[in-house]
């Protein structure tokens, strides 16, 4: 069964999203801010996915935070929710290989649709 991270700082859009993810079968640990996130990225937890909001609070934004947890987890999957233009999210004009993004607002299903595609590509 898949483990995927939610960090998001709006607690309706954690909700939302570990509703999708148990439809799925999949296990949803939840963070606030990228402190706690952070936490868990850096433990021994497997996870399948990261699921942030570009946006949040605790120092650091969702990409800085993915750029961080990268470094112990180089081939971490996420996608990246976010209000913000895509191009917010993108560093210098580019994703890394399997970096995705999901521009909010977005349809449940479509979200699960991703969600599976991301866990599943090699």
């Amino acid at each position: 069964m898949a483990r995927v991270l939610i960090v998001d700082d709006e607690p309706s859009v954690r909700m939302l999203v570990t509703e999708v993810l148990g439809e799925l079968g999949y296990t949803a640990i939840e963070a606030a801010d990228s402190v706690s996130g952070l936490k868990v990225l850096q433990s021994d937890v497997r996870i399948d996915l990261l699921i942030t909001d570009v946006g949040l609070p605790g120092g650091m934004n969702g990409r800085q935070m993915t750029d961080v947890a990268r470094q112990r987890r180089p081939n971490l999957k996420v996608l990246f929710i976010t209000g913000y233009a895509e191009n917010a999210v993108i560093s210098n004009g580019h994703l890394e290989p399997g970096m995705h993004v999901l521009t909010k607002p977005f349809a449940m299903d479509k979200l699960a649709s991703r969600i599976k595609d991301i866990i599943t590509e090699n």
